[in-house]
């Protein structure tokens, strides 16, 4: 269903400031974190959206107990909001690059599993760029999708595209996947273990929608191996600790445990069909046109990634 824009003339006299201020907390979904984001005071920020929410002649947010939501024309001016914001920095950055000066904020959303060697990456880039402003938020897979729909990250960093939105994406590392378990574990002392006996194992997994989780789930199908016993946890380290405690075995990315294997915490198990090889992806909106600050990160991933991140996990 298509939205409706509201009226241009309701609009007109709306400020970016305005704009700014509702976006952010249409962002944090709270009025404390968007004055603070912003350095404002908290009736400030409320003085702006009651303003704008007189203009547009509609309630841009409700509260329900101590919760703020968006109502559906709060939902459409945040969608506007963003869009502006972003056309304002493309032209700053269209102007910059104009000037010869390769400078302007980069915005990168990266899924958990990828945070244990992104912000290497970034830190490495931001010294080869220092004019440069970047800004790393983590989340799930789902989270991650959610901000390249809604226009909110230039760059995502993730395994699978996604298939709900046309993007355009590039495989800069390969992604192995492995199962492991606590160094004195039975199935450690096997040379080789046959996919078969992982039905008579506990399986600590990650919670539906994990791109690890949907890795597994195929490779349990190919296989042709139904789980016995399963526990859900909703993070790699809660996995990896849960492993070293001796709660069973878990598939994980080998990207995750580069520490915990240096100091003998965890093993590897030599199970047949492993490492499940998947491959890492820098992802934008295909209709997204790339400006300086995120074209020369998408060519350093290009040139340096692999390299970088096969170095520090220890692969």
């Amino acid at each position: 269903m298509s939205r409706k824009p509201l009226p241009a003339a309701a609009m007109k006299n709306v400020t970016l400031r305005q704009l700014r201020v509702f976006e952010a907390v249409a962002r944090h979904l709270s009025f404390s974190r968007a004055a603070e984001e912003l350095h404002l005071t908290q009736p400030a920020v409320s003085m702006q959206v009651q303003s704008l929410e007189e203009i547009a002649g509609l309630p841009l947010t409700e509260q329900i107990g101590k919760k703020i939501r968006l109502t559906a024309a709060g939902e459409e001016v945040a969608r506007q909001a963003r869009l502006i914001a972003q056309q304002l920095r493309e032209a700053e950055e269209a102007i910059a690059a104009m000037k010869g000066a390769e400078a302007g904020r980069l915005l990168i959303g990266v899924v958990s599993t990828a945070k244990y060697f992104a912000p290497a990456l970034l830190a490495e880039f931001a010294r080869r760029h220092p004019r440069i402003e970047l800004r790393l938020t983590v989340n799930n897979r789902g989270a991650v999708v959610k901000q390249l729909t809604d226009n909110e990250i230039d760059l995502a960093i993730m395994g699978s595209p996604p298939r709900e939105l046309e993007t355009v994406a590039e495989v800069f590392a390969d992604h192995p996947l492995v199962f492991i378990a606590r160094p004195d574990h039975p199935l450690a002392k096997q040379k080789r273990i046959d996919s078969a006996q992982l039905a008579r194992q506990t399986l600590l997994i990650r919670e539906p929608g994990s791109g690890t989780r949907s890795t597994l789930e195929r490779y349990l199908e190919q296989q042709k191996v139904s789980p016995g016993d399963t526990v859900e946890m909703g993070s790699n380290e809660t996995i990896k600790q849960a492993v070293m405690a001796g709660m069973g075995i878990a598939f994980i990315s080998e990207h995750t445990i580069g520490l915990e294997r240096s100091v003998g915490r965890i093993t590897l198990l030599n199970v047949a069909g492993t490492p499940v090889m998947r491959q890492w992806h820098l992802v934008h909106r295909a209709e997204k046109r790339l400006l300086p600050a995120a074209a020369a990160f998408r060519d350093f991933m290009r040139g340096e990634a692999a390299r970088l991140i096969a170095s520090q996990v220890g692969l």
